[in-house]
């Protein structure tokens, strides 16, 4: 007698909500196929280092290490039993709507010259974010990177970007970032935060909502005072230095309006220099679905559901506020996919605590992306001179004349006019900066694939198609 197939899920990221989503799913009787770009599960918050260099302690390198045991026990168990088939290094550039599900479309391997097709029932995005990094002078010399992108090489290399380094900007990426990199035996010179003490300070009840955050920042802070490292506050870089490569950067204290000091200014030097100014979701798989976006994030119910049917997203692409928020979401979204795919209606109930842990972190998050903004005025620092563009290397001069002179109202036309966020990133990097210095709304731009795809893949036959899960 033929028994009834159990519906499909393709979960699209293996980070804290990709995991999580599908585990819960999983064990509901649904079949998940996890989509990721890297090789190991884990996203850039478990990022493992490679198995070939033998990290003999690698939970050195992480908080959280028990959260991830049990995330990789159970989808080791998961694997073994046929529920879930992991995908590493498919990086997903479109995900089709048909009239019988859903064909997630993805380039093969390092390379990306290859495309392969899987079907799945419903979808669940758990892209994650990107880093924030907005110019400033110098900010194209060899040896700037951005925090996460320090902590990559950190985590994933057992690599230090550096010998010297300053850790700068804003958000709370910088503190684990230059807790790490001075644990792994770098000399964190100063790390220099942007926000304002009295921003948190008037913001204390929301985020009194989460001790073990607070305890978490403390412990971090406390590490970077045992191993002496300078912590400025209401200080920015102003410019990074060097003729090869970065020598030092200038760094300036901020006044109440968010503007330097006057008298304030002096020279750090460093080799390095790491600078993130908070995180963005990613959200171009989303937006090529047609699912509604709110403010820049997935618009997303009580479910986790998008409102495209068969569609659910979970972590930071419905707003970014780290790995517990994220596995909250990806539990509710997977438990919530579970019972729709299979035609029965979920119990809210049956994740009444995460839903609760939920909105304590949101309340959280959100308070904290209001304490760390970027300085109000970090634009007037950008030099006429200075690379706002990296791809198409427009300069910050180029944006304000097509603004003053050109009558650009709107980023849109500041692209067409000096060819902003055309290159090969399509403003993924650029697009905060280009905006700030436009003085015009970030409104992030249509893309109709969510990364680079070559031209050969696109005029190819169709795609061979990964076997759904057994």
């Amino acid at each position: 007698m033929a028994t009834e197939r159990s519906p499909v899920l393709a979960v699209i990221g293996a980070g804290p909500a990709g995991l999580a989503a599908a585990l819960s799913a999983a064990a509901r009787g649904v079949r998940v196929t996890l989509v990721d770009s890297a090789a190991e599960p884990g996203g850039q918050f478990y990022r493992q280092p490679a198995r070939g260099l033998g990290a003999r302690r690698p939970e050195a390198l992480h908080h959280r290490w028990r959260t991830w045991r049990r995330l990789r026990a159970g989808l080791d168990a998961h694997v073994a039993a046929g529920r879930v088939t992991h995908l590493g290094e498919r990086h997903v550039w479109c995900v089709e709507r048909e009239s019988s599900g859903y064909t997630v479309h993805a380039l093969l391997g390092p390379e990306q010259r290859e495309s392969v097709a899987l079907g799945a029932d419903g979808v669940l995005l758990a892209t994650g974010g990107y880093e924030r990094v907005l110019p400033f002078p110098g900010w194209t010399l060899p040896g700037v990177v951005t925090a996460g992108g320090a902590q990559a090489l950190l985590k994933g290399g057992l690599v230090l970007p550096g010998r010297t380094v300053v850790v700068a900007g804003t958000g709370p990426l910088l503190l684990p970032v230059a807790t790490g990199l001075a644990a792994a035996g770098a000399t964190v010179a100063a790390l220099v935060e942007s926000a304002d003490p009295r921003a948190f300070a008037s913001r204390a009840r929301s985020l009194a909502g989460a001790p073990d955050k607070l305890v978490e920042g403390a412990g971090y802070a406390a590490q970077l005072l045992l191993r002496r490292v300078p912590v400025t506050v209401r200080h920015t870089v102003l410019e990074a230095h060097g003729v090869q490569r970065l020598e030092s950067v200038t760094v300036a204290a901020l006044d109440s309006e968010g503007r330097p000091v006057p008298g304030s200014v002096r020279r750090v030097p460093c080799d390095t220099l790491a600078v993130s100014h908070g995180l963005l979701p990613h959200t171009d798989l989303a937006d090529g679905l047609g699912c509604a976006l709110d403010g820049g994030t997935v618009r997303a119910d009580e479910e986790q559901r998008t409102d495209v049917p068969g569609v659910w997203a979970a972590g930071e692409a419905t707003g970014i506020g780290g790995a517990a928020l994220a596995l909250a979401e990806g539990h509710i979204a997977g438990r919530s996919a579970a019972a729709r795919l299979r035609g029965t209606t979920p119990d809210p109930g049956a994740w009444a605590s995460a839903a609760s842990t939920r909105t304590r972190l949101r309340a959280f998050a959100a308070a904290l992306d209001g304490a760390c903004a970027p300085a109000a005025h970090w634009a007037e620092q950008v030099t006429d001179g200075t690379v706002v563009c990296r791809c198409e290397e427009v300069t910050a001069g180029a944006v304000r004349a097509a603004v003053g002179s050109l009558g650009a109202g709107d980023l849109r036309t500041v692209k067409l006019l000096t060819r902003a966020g055309m290159g090969w990133c399509q403003g993924r990097m650029c697009e905060a900066g280009v905006a700030g210095v436009a003085g015009c709304a970030a409104t992030p731009a249509r893309r109709p694939l969510a990364r680079p795809v070559p031209l050969g893949v696109l005029a190819a036959p169709p795609p061979r198609r990964e076997p759904p899960p057994s």
